[in-house]
């Protein structure tokens, strides 16, 4: 039994880029976690500025780094791979130098700083899953992608947990924790550069068919623009509801924001070959039915009032992790099939670009609809969720997948076909 483990360990390792890369992506994360929830406070604390400019600083870098995205998805088309990886850490690299050069009030070098970090934030995703897609196919494809976010989040989980206790420091250790980011990100860039992974460029279809970047995906890229709403819901939903409505203890959001990390951590790749026997496309639309109805519990939860409401909405969460991981398991999955071999580089930047774009829109959403009461927020949320989950499992895949049938899927059995 230890051994089969040990063998599948190393299967997944291999799939995922490499014992190197698997590295890389640990102390990249270790990194991330160390400064992106804290990255707000250093504008505060170090700066001196005022939470409302440095909240907009950061806003404002966030979508414009979203703006990179088509070069990103251009760059990787052309055959990179690890190289685009090492990039997207080496830009933060250079944002966290700025960030410790800024001198205190410098708005603008802080809005530098925190662009060149969102850069290297929002190319990284599309650029691991080019590069695993390259080194692994079907299933273990699937799987690889599943370990990857698991490593990650347990990287940043740690990361936080770290940059947590440094906090007692005072505005010292806040500038020794960016240092230790940006060694991180350096060190984390010089391993996946060493991989040293290319692709040869697919070229485009004679025919036409199947041409532009996102071919019969534009009921999936709107409907993930509200999937993604489910990764706020633990950071912002829940401890908005808790506080302000059921006046609870801020333990509760804590716990619950843990709780969460740890089911990623340890249930993302076990749930993720569990779905395997069935279609991306029908998992992504289950994730939805899911999310829906934790929705729906939230909402049944946070009308037991305070006492009772807390445990309830803590309860609930699990259900909502799940739906979220099942939907992390399925969603890139679904677009690395989906996308023609010559245009995968674009069309998996158009789907970060969606899943930013609701990342940065959830919470100006969901503080707008809380104040309204629970049933603005989490109707609003149900309802939206099952529409894309319908638009998801309704959007057909019209003919074979680009580049053709592997020819070892079951004519009865589509849902095990590696390229679906």
């Amino acid at each position: 039994m230890a051994t089969t483990t040990k063998i599948k360990a190393r299967a997944l390792v291999r799939a995922s880029g490499g014992p190197r890369y698997a590295v890389a992506l640990a102390v990249d994360a270790l990194g991330t976690g160390l400064l992106r929830p804290f990255l707000l406070l250093y504008g505060v604390t170090v700066l001196r500025l005022s939470a409302p400019v440095t909240g907009i600083a950061m806003t404002v870098a966030v979508v414009a780094g979203l703006v990179c995205m088509p070069a990103v998805g251009r760059w990787l088309d052309r055959g990179a791979r690890s190289t685009v990886v090492a990039a997207s850490m080496l830009v933060r690299v250079l944002g966290v130098v700025l960030l410790l050069a800024t001198p205190a009030g410098q708005v603008w070098l802080f809005a530098t700083a925190a662009l060149f970090l969102g850069i290297g934030n929002q190319a990284w995703p599309a650029a691991h899953a080019a590069l695993v897609a390259t080194v692994a196919h079907g299933r273990e494809r699937d799987t690889a992608l599943a370990g990857g976010r698991a490593l990650r989040n347990a990287g940043m989980g740690v990361g936080a947990l770290l940059a947590t206790v440094c906090l007692a420091g005072g505005t010292a250790a806040l500038q020794a924790l960016a240092a230790v980011t940006g060694l991180a990100y350096l060190t984390a860039a010089a391993l996946a550069w060493s991989v040293h992974l290319r692709a040869r460029p697919a070229a485009a279809p004679a025919t036409g068919r199947g041409e532009g970047p996102a071919p019969r995906m534009r009921a999936l890229l709107a409907a993930n623009v509200v999937y993604v709403f489910c990764l706020n819901v633990p950071e912002i939903a829940l401890p908005l509801v808790l506080v302000t409505q059921l006046h609870a203890s801020p333990v509760w959001s804590a716990a619950i924001f843990v709780a969460n990390t740890v089911l990623v951590v340890t249930l993302q790749v076990p749930v993720t070959v569990l779905m395997s026997r069935f279609s991306r496309r029908t998992v992504l639309a289950l994730a939805g039915v899911v999310l829906a109805a934790s929705y729906l519990g939230f909402l049944a939860a946070t009308s037991l009032g305070p006492g009772w409401g807390a445990p309830a909405v803590a309860a609930v969460s699990v259900v909502c992790t799940i739906g979220e991981i099942i939907y992390a398991g399925s969603a890139t999955a679904l677009v690395t099939v989906l996308a023609p071999a010559h245009a995968l580089g674009r069309t998996l930047a158009r789907f970060e670009l969606s899943t930013g774009f609701g990342l940065a829109v959830s919470p100006a959403v969901i503080t707008a609809l809380a104040p309204h009461g629970p049933a603005a927020l989490w109707g609003s949320l149900t309802a939206a969720t099952l529409v894309s989950a319908s638009a998801v499992a309704s959007e057909k895949d019209q003919g074979p997948p680009p580049g053709g049938c592997p020819g070892v899927c079951p004519k009865r059995s589509p849902g095990v076909c590696p390229k679906r």
